[in-house]
């Protein structure tokens, strides 16, 4: 029964095209993370030129992303998926074009994966705000213990693997084409979304236009944000827990496994592996399982205590311990983002859920780099143990913090998810603040 549960949103038609879409495009950005870097090194770059892509590539979504939950908002959240899609394919099908006939210069690469990275940027909130439209409140758990399945081993995995084996056996340009077939690929099978499949503002669905300002939408997020307790504080913790923790697991764990278990990058990326099947298996059986009652305490105490094992990072000397640390820690971020999701699905107000949706990608976003940027001077400063043991530490002592700071025991309780019915007057006649 469990397994069918997981398994009951594909009974919706508009879910299985979307899915089936997605899982297509998430697998071909698995492919183009390789391919683009084998393909700046073929034009002859190095660190800097990669770094530069890749940072346009970040600017295009953190810059948009914003932008992205008001359109989600504001459109048909079908159309913007078409959308999204169909520059995809543009944008890798004139790079696979140019580097076919080699005359591909390092800017067409940035330009392209800035627009890559805008188009995330409109993508996951009308993704996110969809979802809600198409299926029933209780399947919306397993629709994204199925999207948080799918990702990892088809973006972390699968496409990295194809494109690296393009690579070698032919050529960067190659593997660029593949990524341009995915898109292809995805950008047909979402043209067969259903056409009453509308947006929030557009005729037939019983909902006035929007007449606000872009500044006057956004505000409006920002405030509901702000006066719903439970939101704000996991968006706090989320924010803390990204500058606490992905810049030491990104930057620092490559020279624990160097110096501290003599490995090299296969060892580093094994453990990678291993950190995204925790969570893609995680995901998956989150999905099958009903929404916990304690739903907020078992989220928030699962992200917290997850993080515990990285405060071991740097005393480990065990290739073994160390991958069990890992896992650990994939599988609670799995089983938290899962009901993260959820809760944004079934508590938001579905007039909101683009800009809550997008808001929420921007706070994880918006201090990665600082992350990234503040660990490597740290470690000259201070051992690598110590910033390891500090993450790890701080980040459960925020969980509880923030559990009890927002009194979400009490607010679970008084706002319950177990039936569609009151999922539905809860999130769509009254507002969701405590």
């Amino acid at each position: 029964m469990a397994a069918l549960r997981a398994l009951r949103p594909f009974a919706h038609r508009e879910f299985r095209v979307l899915i089936s879409a997605l899982s297509i495009s998430i697998f071909g950005s698995g492919m183009w993370a390789v391919a683009m870097v084998y393909e700046v090194i073929h034009l002859g770059g190095g660190p800097l030129e990669l770094s530069l892509v890749a940072t346009a590539a970040s600017i295009g979504l953190v810059g948009f992303v914003l932008a992205g939950g008001i359109a989600a908002d504001r459109l048909p959240q079908r159309l913007l998926i078409i959308a999204v899609e169909g520059a995809n394919l543009a944008v890798i099908a004139t790079i696979t074009g140019l580097a076919m006939f080699n005359v591909l210069q390092l800017w067409h690469l940035a330009i392209g994966a800035f627009v890559l990275g805008v188009g995330q940027a409109f993508f996951f909130p009308a993704y996110s705000a969809i979802l809600p439209r198409i299926l029933p409140a209780d399947d919306l758990l397993a629709a994204n213990g199925l999207e948080g399945t799918v990702r990892p081993v088809l973006q972390q995995a699968a496409g990295p693997a194809l494109a690296g084996i393009l690579v070698a056996a032919l050529s960067p340009a190659h593997a660029v084409a593949g990524v341009a077939v995915c898109h292809l690929l995805a950008f047909g099978i979402v043209n067969f979304l259903s056409r009453r499949t509308l947006g929030p503002n557009t005729p037939g669905t019983g909902e006035a236009p929007a007449k606000s300002s872009l500044f006057k939408d956004l505000r409006e997020g920002f405030s509901y944000t702000i006066r719903t307790p439970w939101l704000l504080w996991t968006l706090i913790w989320a924010c803390l827990s990204v500058l606490f923790l992905i810049g030491p697991i990104e930057v620092l764990l490559p020279f624990v496994v160097q110096d501290q278990l003599g490995g090299d990058s296969r060892m580093f990326g094994f453990l990678l592996a291993i950190m995204g099947v925790g969570s893609a298996i995680a995901a998956l059986a989150t999905a099958s399982l009903r929404l916990p009652r304690r739903y907020l305490t078992v989220m928030v105490v699962t992200w917290g205590l997850g993080s515990l094992p990285v405060a071991a990072i740097g005393f480990m000397d065990s290739f073994w311990m160390l991958g069990v640390a890992m896992l650990i820690f994939g599988v609670t971020e799995g089983i938290g983002t899962v009901i993260w999701g959820t809760l944004l699905q079934r508590r938001v107000p579905r007039h909101l859920l683009g800009r809550i949706s997008s808001l929420d990608f921007f706070v994880s976003l918006a201090l990665m780099p600082v992350s990234m940027a503040l660990a490597g001077p740290m470690a000259e400063v201070v051992p690598i143990w110590l910033i390891f043991f500090i993450g790890g530490l701080a980040c459960p002592i925020m969980a509880f913090v923030a559990l009890f700071a927002a009194r979400m025991m009490t607010d679970e309780i008084e706002n319950p998810l177990h039936s569609s019915a009151v999922e539905t007057e809860s999130a769509d006649t009254q507002p969701d603040s405590v």
